[in-house]
């Protein structure tokens, strides 16, 4: 019998797909609905993986496999793999100081790492812990332009390399499975209550030591009385702007000197309007299907936005990457890199930094192994005519 081994040697993981069954039977149901789920009736969600499937990949017999080239440069910054983890919020429900497990793995494999501004652990902490980070920094827009501006000055003195913006959870979209483990707003029901009980080690290492996991970033913004991760959350729902648009964006753009990202970009009237602005890459999402419900899976919108642009400014990629040759497609699509949300979460909330070293490890493996079996002989060839379509036959 089939069976996903279940056990705390993270070596013998061997699949993202694995670590993900590893952190839903270690994860509180509330915590695995949180990390895992989508929006209404997660259409978008089920597309972000179903697409990679439509895209066969051609293979050249003969070719000597020697150790592909895979190393890049995203935003600037030195990647040993076109791969970075994306931003990504309240890691602390799922491991003690995930945020810098997550960027420990990061730069142990020599990627970058964007840090969310909803995160657990502040930007100066998660500098601190890992120094030698290539380090990003995404930013909501805020009502309160006091607070954007100083989120600003905060992420250019931890010498962030980059700024993501992102642009499509100014309105959160309708995630009911999750609001369902909830008897009221932020009150687990009483069944969610008693499935936490039966999950002692979450417990300990989670929620005994300090209890809910602060939004550090947020937290010199926050009234003394409300210091509290439920204040936090209050604070981040109220102060994300519904009103963001192109304008306030070209304001960010002049109050930020480094590379700046647009996170949350679909369409290629916005690609081309971001170039105009100045923008220097774009993170082509859906926000992992958690957003507008029936959306364009991720790749599907990097293909047409990719032929619009024609390099004229740098692609990141998210939304549905659990293999090695997924990285392939995206790549072979036009995404400069891809990045990394889910996946590195299940392999911190499985075993902390070394689950989500794990997870790059496999990806790693994967990815090299797939462009070894293809015939070819590193990122840079990668292009359309590599893939086949999904009837599996040469692309056009």
């Amino acid at each position: 019998m089939r069976r996903f081994y279940r056990g705390s040697n993270m070596e013998r993981v061997q699949s993202v797909a694995e670590m993900a069954a590893l952190a839903r039977h270690k994860l509180p149901h509330f915590a695995w609905e949180y990390l895992a789920g989508g929006a209404d009736n997660e259409v978008t969600l089920a597309a972000n993986r179903s697409v990679f499937d439509r895209y066969g990949l051609e293979a050249k017999t003969l070719q000597p496999c020697h150790p592909p080239a895979v190393s890049r440069q995203l935003l600037g910054c030195a990647s040993s793999l076109p791969l970075a983890i994306a931003p990504t919020g309240f890691n602390g429900m799922l491991y003690p100081q995930a945020d810098i497990e997550l960027a420990k793995a990061a730069a142990r494999k020599g990627i970058p790492l964007a840090l969310s501004t909803v995160s657990n652990a502040t930007m100066e902490q998660v500098r601190a812990a890992a120094p030698d980070l290539a380090f990003w920094f995404q930013l909501y827009p805020m009502r309160d332009s006091r607070v954007q501006v100083d989120m600003i000055k905060r992420a250019q003195a931890v010498d962030a390399a980059a700024l993501l913006v992102t642009s499509d959870a100014t309105v959160l979209g309708n995630r009911e499975w999750d609001r369902r483990n909830f008897a009221r707003p932020r009150q687990l029901s009483f069944r969610n209550k008693l499935d936490v009980l039966r999950h002692p080690g979450w417990l300990r290492r989670v929620m005994i030591p300090s209890g809910v996991p602060m939004m550090g970033n947020l937290e010199p913004y926050l009234p003394e009385s409300e210091r509290s991760a439920l204040g936090a959350m209050k604070f981040i729902g109220d102060q994300m702007d519904p009103l963001l648009d192109w304008d306030k964006l070209a304001r960010i753009r002049d109050q930020w000197s480094g590379r700046l990202v647009l996170k949350g970009v679909l369409h290629p009237e916005d690609a081309e309007r971001a170039i105009s602005l100045g923008v220097d890459a774009l993170v082509v999402t859906n926000h992992g299907g958690r957003q507008l419900d029936g959306a364009m899976s991720g790749l599907q919108a990097l293909a047409r936005i990719a032929e619009r642009v024609n390099g004229r400014i740098e692609l990141l990629m998210d939304s549905g990457i659990r293999r090695g040759s997924d990285v392939v497609k995206a790549l072979a699509l036009g995404a400069n890199g891809v990045l990394l949300g889910r996946s590195t979460l299940y392999g911190v909330a499985a075993g902390g930094s070394q689950g989500a070293g794990r997870v790059l490890d496999i990806l790693d493996e994967e990815l090299k192994r797939c462009l070894n079996l293809m015939g070819c002989s590193g990122i840079d060839e990668l292009g359309p005519e590599w893939l086949l379509d999904e009837q599996y036959t040469p692309r056009p």
